[in-house]
């Protein structure tokens, strides 16, 4: 590599260096790297912008070098940037491909179009790195709460102005009926920063559920201090609230710590949120006491929990139905959102009512499948039986301990109840023959764990009768085959992928 020597020194160059440095809070080598641009831009315009010109500026004496730079290539493509290894040997024996050799250049004069443009270069590379700094500073403090001045409100946004940063909150995301003006101090939540071609933009919001959940650790120190946690947060911004919390200290009581004495914690913050009511509530793994928990005031008689459907089937008095549901529906609906459960709110009468139904329509079914009396569908419906499979496969010992009936009548029951199901597959199966199913479907169908045999009778109502007709078929065009809701969009598309797994 041939020798270098210094082109010219600024004994002022890392005085400005740290004063940009101070003025824009930025590192002094961010300052000098810019300088170090600007200077090579310069190069560029003297020396042409075919060459690879490179500056350096040293840290501590502030002195310039610039210089060409060629690359040690096996094979030149561009002679200006590039020469042969026999060419560098010439200049260093020791040079080797893809060394870079650094030719100095003489000091170049700074005319007024140069400067201006290294002003320019100097000026963007300080920008990009404030955007910078500004990016790094506020993606680390995504999740916290911040104090600003409104600044500005453009259609409804709200411009915050943090000292040498701004925000913004959207409409969507300010209080419903809460208005602003320039000037006013205003609190939100950094729920988003992203990078963008204009800068680091740095989205608040006064809606987010985990705003309401901060604005609790701000004034319950047991939050602070992690003897209660926050489970989990559902809101209806401006209207109601309700949180769901849990101590680690059984001496402790979750609810009253977050109240505060005579309400001033919990005030504290529906005075921020604008009056948004809070229903401060005891988290519990239990859903089914966790539901009644979060249905507040509302008294709840009974719950029925569906798991495989995530979703619990809430009794509650005549009397007491609309104070569940709420008032428009919110009650319930932010009980659902905070359990994560789908909640379904059934007046006693209306529950008496249907399981009467159901009770009859088992019955019924008992009557006609295992041609029995009625008591007898009854006593089965009594004992919890819901279909004929289960009179079919129970042992015939555990089925004989039903009080009425004996060793006989139960090897009978079980017996009919074989029999039943025997004609009903012999008879699916004529149907499904009838229908001109073939067996590639059929056994696709009764292996695949998404579907279900009697599903395939909607496929032979709809002609989809071979595997290569499930195949052809789009995912939109397969969950309207099948019963609504039976496939979600993504199931539908990874079963027909399987299907068409069959052409390969």
């Amino acid at each position: 590599m041939s020798a270098t020597q210094p082109i010219y020194g600024s004994s002022e160059l890392l005085q400005i260096a740290d004063a940009v440095a101070r003025e824009k809070g930025l590192p002094k080598e961010a300052v000098i790297e810019a300088m170090e641009q600007a200077v090579q831009v310069a190069g560029r315009r003297k020396y042409g912008h075919e060459h690879n010109i490179r500056a350096e500026i040293d840290k501590k004496s502030g002195e310039i070098k610039l210089y060409r730079v060629r690359t040690v290539v096996e094979t030149v493509e561009n002679e200006t940037t590039e020469l042969t290894l026999a060419q560098a040997k010439k200049i260093n024996k020791e040079l080797a491909v893809g060394d870079e050799i650094k030719d100095i250049l003489p000091p170049i004069d700074f005319g007024r179009v140069a400067a201006q443009t290294a002003k320019q270069v100097v000026l963007q590379k300080v920008r990009d790195a404030e955007r910078d700094k500004q990016f790094n500073e506020f993606k680390d403090k995504i999740g916290e709460i911040i104090s600003g001045v409104v600044k500005r409100v453009e259609y409804g946004n709200v411009v915050v102005d943090f000292g040498r940063t701004e925000a913004m909150i959207r409409r969507d995301d300010l209080i419903p009926r809460e208005l602003f003006r320039t000037g006013d101090r205003i609190r939100a939540y950094i729920a988003d920063v992203r990078r963008e071609k204009t800068g680091p933009q740095i989205f608040l919001s006064r809606t987010h559920p985990d705003f309401l959940a901060s604005l609790f650790a701000q004034e319950v120190p047991e939050i602070y201090d992690g003897i209660i946690s926050i489970k989990a947060v559902a809101r209806d911004p401006g209207s109601r609230a309700k949180i769901a919390v849990i101590s680690r200290d059984a001496s402790v009581n979750p609810v009253l710590s977050c109240v505060g004495v005579r309400g001033s914690r919990v005030q504290a913050v529906v005075g921020e949120l604008q009056g948004e009511k809070i229903d401060i509530i005891e988290w519990s793994p239990d859903p089914a006491t966790f539901v009644v928990n979060a249905l507040s005031s509302a008294e709840v008689t009974k719950v029925v929990i569906d798991e495989n459907k995530s979703r619990i089937e809430v009794v509650v008095p005549d009397d007491q139905l609309s104070l569940a549901i709420g008032r428009r529906g919110q009650n319930v609906r932010l009980a659902s959102q905070l359990v994560g459960w789908s909640i379904d709110i059934l007046t006693e009468a209306v529950e008496s009512e249907r399981r009467a139904e159901e009770f009859n329509s088992l019955s019924q079914l008992f009557v006609e499948a295992l041609d029995v009396e009625e008591v007898i569908a009854h006593l089965l419906v009594t004992e919890g039986f819901t279909s004929i499979e289960e009179v079919a496969f129970i042992p015939v010992g555990d089925l004989a301990t039903i009080e009425g009936f004996d060793d006989n009548v139960a090897e009978e029951l079980h017996n009919r109840a074989q029999n039943w199901l025997k004609t009903q597959q012999h008879n699916r199966e004529v149907k499904l023959k009838e229908m001109g199913i073939e067996a590639s479907l059929l056994d696709f169908v009764n292996n695949h764990p998404l579907l279900k045999p009697e599903w395939l009778e909607y496929f032979g109502s709809n002609k989809v009768l071979t595997l290569d007709d499930l195949a052809d078929l789009s995912t939109a065009e397969l969950q309207d085959v099948l019963p609504n809701g039976a496939l979600s969009a993504e199931e539908a598309g990874s079963l027909i992928m399987a299907a068409r797994a069959s052409w390969e």
